[in-house]
């Protein structure tokens, strides 16, 4: 079943306002998961995440009076998302911060408007309007002037990570498709809530096999981490995700996360240390003025 038409044209003020929160959440994530994964491994670390949104996702839409029982016919599709958009996404985040840099592993994971506008083409039959491209053409641009020419140099040994985060960016771009191919009448919460519960048991499984700290071992800035990745990441920003993919093209949603990666970046200067230099400045430019480009609202005609 085709997606109705987008919203995201005109003057919408609540899709600037979706984007901006949903940058804030998710960039922020990274210098979190980053905290986290200094004493959490990996699977464990996504146990708990998708148990924990599982619970609350779905208990916050129990008492809201959303309907948790999804139609059969959205299961295919709500599987399929979750699979790329939760499971493989997330585990393949994880796995490239703990191989490479926060910063380019974000950089990385963020080519996702890249795959997403060109599968939408085939897919979703959407056309790139000439600021969609021009957007595009800036954020990519930003996009390489923060990975900068050390990635060109980089032996084999090193590009594991940047191999596992661009798995991440494919299997976004193809969850954002899926989503966007349906009509959902569930509510995203719902949605999100039951891909959760999907991701969360093989999760479990291998957690099983690693060697977690004691509570009482771990950081107080670990706790926080843990508390901003499961409230703001994977409950609030991933359900609001579902609900700017409803509003906005696939490449308007897409070329706004371009946001995210700034974010996540100031983030780490902030939060984790890491120095502030010309190439972060100018990318940050180069990134605000794609986002610009997509989502400036088109002069009316006369």
């Amino acid at each position: 079943m085709t997606a109705v038409a987008a919203t995201g044209a005109g003057r919408d003020p609540v899709k600037y306002l979706l984007i901006v929160t949903i940058s804030l959440f998710w960039g922020l994530n990274w210098p979190a998961v980053k905290t986290i994964l200094t004493q959490m491994p990996i699977f464990s670390l996504r146990a708990i995440g998708f148990t924990a949104g599982a619970v609350l996702l779905l208990g916050a839409a129990r008492l809201a009076g959303h309907r948790l029982r999804v139609e059969r016919a959205e299961w295919p599709a709500l599987a399929a998302a979750g699979f790329c958009n939760v499971l493989v996404f997330n585990l393949c985040t994880a796995l490239g911060q703990s191989l490479m840099a926060t910063s380019q592993a974000a950089i990385i994971a963020f080519t996702m408007p890249v795959w997403a506008t060109l599968l939408a083409i085939p897919l979703l039959g959407e056309r790139p309007g000439m600021r969609q491209v021009v957007g595009l053409a800036c954020g990519l641009a930003g996009l390489m002037v923060l990975l900068g020419p050390e990635a060109l140099s980089a032996p084999p040994a090193q590009l594991a990570g940047p191999a596992v985060m661009l798995v991440s960016a494919l299997a976004w771009a193809l969850g954002t498709i899926v989503m966007k191919r349906r009509v959902w009448r569930s509510n995203p919460m719902v949605i999100t809530g039951w891909q959760y519960v999907l991701c969360a048991p093989p999760m479990i499984l291998l957690a099983a096999t690693e060697t977690r700290p004691a509570l009482a071992e771990i950081n107080p800035e670990v706790w926080v981490g843990f508390a901003w990745h499961i409230l703001c990441s994977l409950c609030a920003a991933q359900a609001l995700w579902y609900v700017t993919v409803r509003r906005l093209t696939v490449g308007e949603a897409a070329v706004s996360t371009l946001l995210i990666p700034v974010v996540g970046v100031g983030g780490a200067v902030l939060l984790l240390g890491e120095p502030m230099t010309l190439r972060l400045a100018a990318a940050l430019v180069l990134i605000l003025a794609a986002v610009a480009c997509v989502l400036a609202v088109r002069p009316a005609r006369r």
